[in-house]
């Protein structure tokens, strides 16, 4: 019987620790998308890396756009679970899109992030390109890209 009570209490305590070592949606941003997009959002425009600032939220507003958020290196790399990447989507544009956020909002879900995640982008830049063509052709500015 004190095997059982505290092989329970061993089996609590990971599980409070387990919780525990889950992460905020601004910490797993900093541990994951940072070191490209900065602590401010702004990118690395000379390196490819575009602004977040204002810009942003217009790729959340149409459907290429959503699903080509699910597929730059940083998310599709990232080793995040499908509900800590809506997370952090979401973060991101609640910190970052400004007056670029469409009204309204549709935050991103866990159950968006997997089927999206599931379409399948053999050429990100180029998918890149096409989403701000469309911005474009909606007169939706979206930053520069610079990549070949």
């Amino acid at each position: 019987m004190k095997r059982l009570i505290l092989s329970t209490i061993c089996l609590l305590s990971l599980a409070a620790f387990a919780q525990a070592q889950e992460r905020s949606p601004h910490t797993n941003y900093v541990l994951r998308c940072a070191g490209c997009h900065g602590m401010e959002g702004a990118g690395a425009p000379a390196a490819g890396i575009f602004d977040f600032n204002g810009m942003v939220g217009a790729f959340a507003g149409i459907d290429e756009g959503r699903t080509y958020l699910m597929h730059v290196p940083g998310v599709a790399g990232s080793g995040l679970s499908d509900a800590e990447i809506a997370a952090v989507m979401n973060y991101v544009m609640e910190t970052w899109a400004g007056a670029s956020l469409p009204e309204p909002y549709e935050p991103f879900t866990e159950a968006e992030v997997t089927q999206r995640r599931a379409i399948p982008i053999p050429d990100v830049v180029e998918n890149r390109r096409d989403v701000a063509a469309l911005l474009a052709a909606m007169g939706i500015e979206t930053a520069d890209y610079p990549w070949p």
